[in-house]
């Protein structure tokens, strides 16, 4: 999987690198240079370039251990960098043969051709450079198609050269005639070596290198962002759990105020108020009452006072019903220079002074 991966990453940079130098090519226009292959082995460049005020037509050199004789000019150096170099070979030096096919064929042409080198030629597809030109009708629905190659190996020190002077792209084609007579251009092989631009041969390794920074950058950020965001929730985990706290005490608090309010109205409510119980005694005890001393223990109290007639206090006490169980806790007594009783009452407070909710 790795390895098909690869490979299909390989194929994307190439087309995205094909793809750039053509439209590159479209809008920067390289300088053509037309190099003839002569008779002799040598070859003659073309092309008119005037720069300081020199004007160059031809110049004629052969290639000599890859270089080459005589060494180009400094003027012949410059017009070759990033120009489209379109070699022509001649006939003589190249493999030509005349393919006669079933005009059906025509649709195929590509695979037929290219699974039959070895058979056309004596190289396999990968150590030669070959073409072949439009077919041409002939007789019995049957097309010609006229072939031509050659061996990659002799072809290098060309492409050599042309890398090293920075050229942009080289065209290595032939001509051939028919079997009419009419003559075809066959181009051989053309290459990309640097482009219109000069990024051709550094083009892939560069959008692997932007690909590669971006998931670089892509994974980087999943990384802070997991752990800012992990940072961030763990904040917020805490955050929200100690307002869950506080929610709670002021809730507690809230409680513990409602509860104690809660029990002092009803300790009010069932504890017997002192100046009540004494209102309640007023209604109930005659006007030559007089109440000396009052004390109330829960739900008892314990009136001492003067009065007329003791007994009938008893009586009105128990008639009342704010109390019940009215009793003397001390003997009713007489003074000689007092004109009523000293009377000593305990009673139940059987009824609550208060209003209960």
């Amino acid at each position: 999987m790795l390895s098909e991966a690869r490979q299909l990453f390989d194929q994307w940079t190439a087309a995205v690198a094909d793809g750039i130098d053509i439209l590159t090519s479209r809008i920067v226009r390289a300088r053509r240079i037309l190099v003839d292959e002569n008779v002799n082995g040598a070859f003659t460049a073309s092309m008119i370039l005037i720069k300081e005020g020199e004007a160059m037509n031809t110049f004629v050199f052969r290639l000599d251990s890859g270089e080459p004789q005589p060494p180009l000019s400094p003027y012949w150096k410059a017009a070759f960098r990033g120009s489209r170099v379109e070699a022509q070979l001649q006939a003589g030096h190249v493999m030509i043969r005349l393919l006669d096919f079933p005009q059906r064929a025509g649709e195929f042409l590509d695979g037929v051709i290219r699974s039959q080198i070895d058979r056309l030629t004596p190289w396999n597809a990968v150590d030669a450079i070959f073409g072949w030109g439009k077919p041409t009708p002939i007789a019995n629905d049957r097309i010609e198609v006229a072939f031509a190659a050659t061996s990659k190996l002799k072809m290098n020190p060309l492409l050599q050269l042309a890398q090293s002077l920075g050229v942009a792209s080289v065209s290595i084609c032939t001509t051939v005639e028919g079997s009419d007579g009419t003559s075809q251009r066959i181009i051989l092989q053309d290459k990309v070596l640097r482009g219109v631009i000069g990024l051709a041969t550094r083009l892939p390794r560069l959008l692997r290198a932007i690909l590669l920074s971006m998931g670089l950058a892509a994974a980087a950020s999943m990384l802070v962002s997991d752990y800012l965001g992990g940072s961030l929730q763990s904040e917020l985990e805490g955050l929200q759990h100690r307002i869950s706290q506080r929610r709670a005490a002021l809730r507690l608090d809230a409680g513990s105020a409602t509860s104690g309010l809660s029990r002092l109205a009803k300790r009010k409510q069932t504890t017997p108020s002192s100046v009540m119980v004494l209102e309640a005694l007023s209604r109930l005890f005659p006007d030559s009452t007089y109440v000396t001393e009052l004390h109330i223990e829960g739900s008892k109290v314990q009136v001492i006072g003067m009065t007329q007639d003791a007994p009938s206090l008893i009586r009105l006490m128990e008639q009342s019903p704010q109390f019940t169980q009215a009793t003397f806790f001390a003997p009713t007594t007489r003074a000689a220079n007092e004109t009523g009783e000293r009377f000593h009452i305990e009673a139940h407070i059987a009824a609550f002074f208060g209003t209960s909710t």
